[in-house]
């Protein structure tokens, strides 16, 4: 065997383990695990860190953003229950990773982050995926995009205290928003909301800890 085959072997097992991880921590819906085994998380994680893209941990990336884990990445776009034919607004665009996930099960992926530099990134990889069906937009995602709105699906990749109110109004009837809610130096509960003829429905999903959102734009 040679040193190349060695190491292709070495990170299928990885891929393997990767999948397996996500099976055990809840992730059973088959296309939201066909979006992750086609999405190589390697491609989203840089510098020292890229060794371990194929583990079920949060890992830093630039801004002092994080990638989040990939268990609670599946879960989130298993209970946002994307359907082919959905236009999704990602608030938090990060690394990336979550939206090119969600590329795979939508029509169209807005997704939104106030730092310039991950935007610029994010698009170098969607670019060289061959994803035409993301749009990386710079601005500040409290306020969503309303000149796209309404949209059918909404997740949020950033706590804030309550369910934003223009995202809420964003939000199709019908749709479904997924987001973490709580204080920033706190365990934060993540709620999936849906929206109804009469108003908006709320339940509770499980404890997580996400980076606050935060209002504004940087362009560093």
């Amino acid at each position: 065997m040679t040193a190349a085959e060695g190491e292709e072997g070495d990170i299928a097992e990885r891929k393997m383990r990767f999948l397996f991880a996500l099976r055990s921590r809840g992730v059973t819906e088959p296309r939201v695990l066909r979006a992750m085994e086609s999405v190589d998380r390697g491609l989203f994680v840089r510098g020292l860190f890229a060794e371990r893209a194929y583990e079920d941990m949060p890992l830093p990336i630039a801004c002092g953003q994080t990638i989040s884990q990939p268990s609670i990445v599946g879960l989130m776009a298993q209970a946002l229950e994307v359907g082919p034919r959905d236009t999704v607004l990602e608030i938090g665009t990060g690394s990336g990773y979550q939206a090119a996930i969600l590329a795979q099960l939508a029509r169209r992926v807005y997704t939104v982050d106030r730092h310039r530099r991950l935007v610029r990134e994010a698009e170098g990889v969607f670019a060289n995926l061959g994803l035409r069906n993301v749009v990386a937009i710079t601005a500040d995602g409290s306020h969503g995009l309303p000149d796209q709105a309404p949209f059918d699906r909404i997740l949020v990749t950033a706590a804030a205290e309550d369910p934003p109110g223009p995202l809420l109004a964003q939000l199709k009837i019908g749709g479904i928003m997924v987001l973490p809610v709580g204080q920033s130096d706190a365990v934060q509960s993540l709620i999936r909301v849906r929206r109804g003829e009469s108003g908006y429905e709320y339940d509770e999903l499980r404890p997580v800890r996400f980076v606050p959102l935060v209002e504004g734009v940087s362009y560093d």
